[in-house]
């Protein structure tokens, strides 16, 4: 089995296949116009990558690194987030401007349902862990849009801070991580209550939330602040449990991308304007090395074959 990490260089339109074996790109493939955000099937036979300029989505093979096809529709207009369910058998999509959600069929790769959020700049898609739920981050409309996954259906939207982008769940389901990127903060949400349960001073701009995989970190790259904060979920402190940023640490210019190898022992931030990619010691946090890719890389994900 080999690790790979799949890096979106959207201002040269191309994705970089890089080998986590040699930390060095192996393939270098030509995508539409501007890939934004991407998505591998649970299985890992296929990748999904959203052109928001292009307004197309562009559907790799796994196995070959080639894109096999593209999906097109009248109402992409900045196709952005990406989500896939557990089982593997639905993508969701939201599109920024035309603030709709797609859900397309993975095994027929058809776009079985479309329906508006009638908030502002739906920008995200975060699956739950038990795959029920759905929440969308509307940047322009300061919260939340939360879809039932099996009515295919929206059943809430909430309000949290300004310019939610960075959207999470716990592992255990119990809280939903927000970055609000105009507030330069975090909300830490009760999923049961949708109240705030914490609040948190971050990095500026901070746009992206993802977990480790046994939960006990969540990493949010902050934008314009050029650094990662690292939050412990369950800090210890003064006889209180709660989640704590234990470290911030500097990366590259305009961090965004981030995710976690398999085990959790190592994570990738994609650096837009620096044009590299930090490997992150999750033993030491802090950063072993960089990673070059092509130019502005911004979405990333993870694939072991």
């Amino acid at each position: 089995m080999t690790e790979y990490l799949i890096v979106l260089n959207k201002d040269e339109d191309t994705i970089s296949f890089v080998n986590l074996t040699t930390n060095s790109v192996e393939k270098t493939v030509e995508t539409d116009y501007n890939p934004h955000e991407v998505v591998v099937t649970p299985d890992g036979k296929k990748t999904y990558v959203t052109c928001s300029l292009g307004n197309k989505i562009n559907i790799i093979n796994n196995e070959t690194f080639e894109i096999e096809k593209r999906l097109e529709h009248p109402d992409f207009n900045f196709p952005h987030g990406l989500g896939v369910t557990p089982d593997g058998k639905k993508v969701y999509m939201a599109s920024t401007y035309s603030e709709k959600v797609f859900i397309i069929n993975a095994e027929t790769d058809e776009i079985e349902k479309v329906f508006p959020t009638y908030q502002q700049l739906s920008h995200m898609i975060s699956f739950a862990p038990d795959g029920k739920k759905v929440y969308v981050p509307n940047i322009g409309s300061h919260n939340i849009t939360v879809v039932d996954v099996d009515s295919e259906e929206i059943v809430n939207h909430f309000p949290v801070g300004k310019g939610p982008e960075g959207v999470a769940v716990h592992p255990n389901g119990k809280h939903l991580y927000v970055a609000n990127q105009h507030d330069n903060n975090l909300f830490v949400v009760n999923t049961e209550t949708l109240e705030i349960d914490y609040k948190r001073r971050i990095g500026a701009v901070p746009i992206r939330i993802v977990f480790s995989p046994d939960g006990k970190y969540a990493l949010i790259p902050n934008r314009e602040s050029g650094d990662l904060s690292i939050i412990e979920t369950e800090h210890e402190l003064k006889d209180k449990v709660r989640p704590w940023e234990v470290k911030r640490i500097r990366v590259g210019v305009w961090p965004g991308g981030t995710v976690f190898n398999e085990d959790g022992s190592y994570a990738y931030v994609a650096n837009n304007k620096t044009n590299d990619v930090s490997i992150i010691n999750m033993s030491t946090l802090k950063e072993e090395g960089l990673i070059e890719v092509g130019t502005h890389p911004d979405g990333v994900a993870y694939l072991k074959k």
